[in-house]
C-alpha cells in the first residue's frame, strides 16, 4: 500500500441512516466531526471528494407511501431531507477548515447552489468538497441511483458506498453469524445474487459505465483513507 493516492476523484455515497451515529433520530454532532477529519485527510493527498447523502435519518417517502401518501409527494419531502444533511454536512467539512459546496438536483437557490455538472467538476478541481443533494431530482429514484449517476458525470475513479458492515455479504451479517463476506464482485454476480448491495438500477449504471464501487465499514477508523491509498483488503471491491 502507497502513502501516494491511488485515485484522483471519488464520490462518497452517504445514507441518512449514517449520520444518526447514537441517536435514534437527525444528526450526530459526533459523526460529523469524524467524517469531516478523514475528508481532510483525504484532501491533504490531493483527491478531490465528492458526496451524495440520503435522507433517511430525517424522513422516508417511500414508508409514507406505503401508508397512503401519495409517492411522489413523499419523495419530494425525501429530497429536502437530504438537502438539510449535506448543509449539516457542509458545515462540518467547512468547520473542520476546508471549503464545501452543496449542489441540489432541485432549486433551493436560497440555501445551495443549482446542480451544474461543470461548474461541480470546477469546484472539484479547486480543492472544494462538492455534497449532492436531492438525489436525481425525480421520484422514484433512489440516492444510490443518483450517486451512480453524479460519478458517471463528474468521471470519477472510485464510488464509495458507505455502510455499517464492512463489505457485502451472502446474507445480513447482522442477523446471520454464519453470513460470508466477500472481498470481491463483478456487477452481474451481484445483480443476478441480488445481494443488495445497492438497488438495480444503480448497480446496472455502474456496470455498463465501467465505475468501479467498493463497499465498506464508514465506522471503521481510518478506512476511507486506506482505500484511497489503494489497500485492497477493505471492504468489497465491485467491478466486471
Amino acid at each position: 500500500m502507497s502513502a501516494a493516492p491511488a485515485y484522483r476523484r471519488i464520490l462518497l455515497k452517504l445514507s441518512g441512516e449514517a449520520l444518526l451515529g447514537e441517536l435514534a433520530y437527525g444528526i450526530s454532532p459526533t459523526v460529523m466531526a469524524r467524517l469531516a477529519g478523514e475528508l481532510k485527510e483525504v484532501l491533504a493527498l490531493g483527491v478531490q471528494v465528492a458526496i451524495v447523502v440520503g435522507g433517511g435519518n430525517i424522513f422516508r417517502g417511500e414508508g409514507l407511501a406505503r401508508a397512503g401518501m401519495d409517492r411522489v409527494t413523499g419523495d419530494q419531502m425525501g429530497m429536502l431531507a437530504t438537502v438539510i444533511n449535506a448543509l449539516a454536512i457542509q458545515d462540518a467539512v467547512e468547520r473542520a477548515g476546508l471549503e464545501a459546496r452543496v449542489q441540489s438536483a432541485i432549486r433551493i437557490n436560497e440555501v445551495c447552489e443549482d446542480y451544474i455538472r461543470r461548474r461541480a467538476i470546477r469546484h472539484l478541481e479547486k480543492g472544494r468538497v462538492v455534497v449532492f443533494a436531492a438525489g436525481t431530482g425525480n421520484p422514484f429514484f433512489t440516492t444510490d441511483s443518483a450517486a451512480a449517476l453524479r460519478a458517471i458525470e463528474i468521471n470519477a475513479d472510485l464510488l464509495l458506498k458507505a455502510t455499517k458492515v464492512d463489505g457485502v455479504y451472502n446474507a445480513d451479517p447482522l442477523k446471520h453469524k454464519d453470513a460470508k463476506r466477500y472481498d470481491k464482485l463483478t456487477y452481474d454476480e451481484a445483480l443476478d445474487r441480488r445481494l443488495g448491495v445497492m438497488d438495480q438500477t444503480a448497480l446496472v449504471l455502474c456496470r455498463d459505465n465501467r465505475i468501479r464501487l467498493r463497499v465498506y465499514d464508514m465506522e471503521r477508523a481510518g478506512a476511507l483513507l486506506r482505500i484511497v491509498q489503494g489497500d485492497d483488503r477493505i471492504g468489497t471491491s465491485v467491478f466486471n
